[in-house]
């Protein structure tokens, strides 16, 4: 059954909720109306053409390129000099002019400017320099060097000195053997007449001779050990007494008398005996040295009396300090040393007298 009365419309405030007042509710929450969607647009696209780079762009990167590896072949090669030539420095204003020739086109200024980075990176003036130091450190210079150059430098000898001397003459061993028995027989000596006792430091060096040519040649540089008295010796008188004595162990043996060079007589300037012995009066002098040899034989014999209290300033005690300090050689006293020059060693003659046949006229 259908209720009549509830199947009828129910009107006025029976039924239906009541009509908002005018305005709305107090605090009633509104929406906003939603945003208009916008306008289309329409999109422009723009083609840009693309800018090729021209030919004087890849001519100027690739002459830069090609340059740099012209630089670093001539510097492996020979060091600093080819690199320094006239005609890399040609080939570098060349380049140079091509690279701003394109930096000032438009298409050709990208290039330009990557070649102008390679070219201020490897240029003459670093390529240059760092062959340098690279043939400095090495000591290699072959690579700037003739043929002949190369020759000479390979000479065996010394330049000035006749190779039928040096092959006459004592030899090293023969230096060594004479200097030890020389040496021996003037302490020998000294220690009979004075008392004096020995101390000996550093011990026997030889280095290659230059020969003149920008090598080495094989003949040696020989210098003894050092033999010191370990007592000083301050009186002139004494220091004058001892070289006597050498003088007649010299004569014995058919050398030259001691020679003073700690004199003018020695041929240097007074300033000079003054600046290398403390004073031009010998008197005053705080180290007093001989000389003597049986030339042409090459053995050569130094005698020196140190006596730094002779030295006011303190330099000539601190230097002999110094010394004392490395080898262990008395402080004060006379020291005996042997010298030699230009001598070759017996193993070394068979190849000096080969390898001397390929230098006629040296």
């Amino acid at each position: 059954m259908v209720d009549e009365q509830r199947s009828r419309y129910l009107g006025d405030d029976q039924g239906a909720p009541p009509v908002p007042p005018p305005g709305g509710y107090h605090g009633a929450r509104r929406m906003a109306p939603a945003p208009a969607a916008p306008a289309a647009t329409e999109t422009v696209q723009i083609d840009v053409p693309k800018t090729k780079a021209n030919a004087l762009g890849w001519v100027a990167l690739v002459a830069s390129i090609l340059f740099t590896l012209i630089l670093l072949g001539a510097m492996t090669g020979g060091g600093a000099d080819p690199v320094y030539s006239v005609t890399v420095v040609v080939l570098q204003l060349v380049v140079v002019g091509v690279i701003i020739a394109a930096l000032l086109t438009a298409r050709g200024r990208m290039l330009g400017a990557i070649a102008l980075a390679i070219a201020l990176l490897f240029n003459v003036a670093t390529v240059g320099a760092v062959g340098a130091v690279m043939a400095s450190a090495t000591g290699s210079y072959d690579g700037v060097k003739s043929e002949a150059q190369k020759h000479e430098e390979a000479y065996p000898g010394v330049k000035g000195t006749s190779n039928s001397e040096v092959l006459s003459q004592s030899s090293l061993e023969d230096v060594q053997a004479n200097g030890e028995e020389l040496m021996a027989e003037i302490r020998a000596r000294l220690t009979d007449e004075f008392g004096y006792t020995w101390k000996q430091s550093g011990t026997p060096t030889t280095r290659p001779e230059r020969n003149g040519y920008g090598g080495e040649s094989l003949l040696q540089q020989y210098t003894s050990e050092q033999w010191t008295t370990v007592e000083p010796v301050r009186d002139n008188d004494r220091k004058r007494e001892i070289a006597s004595v050498i003088d007649e162990v010299l004569a014995e043996r058919d050398m030259y008398a001691l020679y003073p060079l700690n004199s003018s007589e020695s041929g240097i300037s007074n300033d000079m005996v003054a600046k290398l012995y403390g004073s031009a009066d010998v008197e005053e002098q705080h180290t007093w040295e001989w000389y003597s040899d049986a030339y042409p034989d090459p053995l050569m014999l130094y005698v020196d009396a140190f006596d730094p209290s002779k030295d006011p300033t303190g330099a000539a005690q601190a230097d002999r300090e110094a010394k004392h300090q490395a080898t262990g050689e008395p402080v004060e006293g006379v020291q005996l040393t042997i010298i030699a020059r230009k001598v070759l060693s017996e193993k070394d003659r068979a190849e000096f007298e080969k390898r001397i046949g390929e230098y006629p006229g040296f």
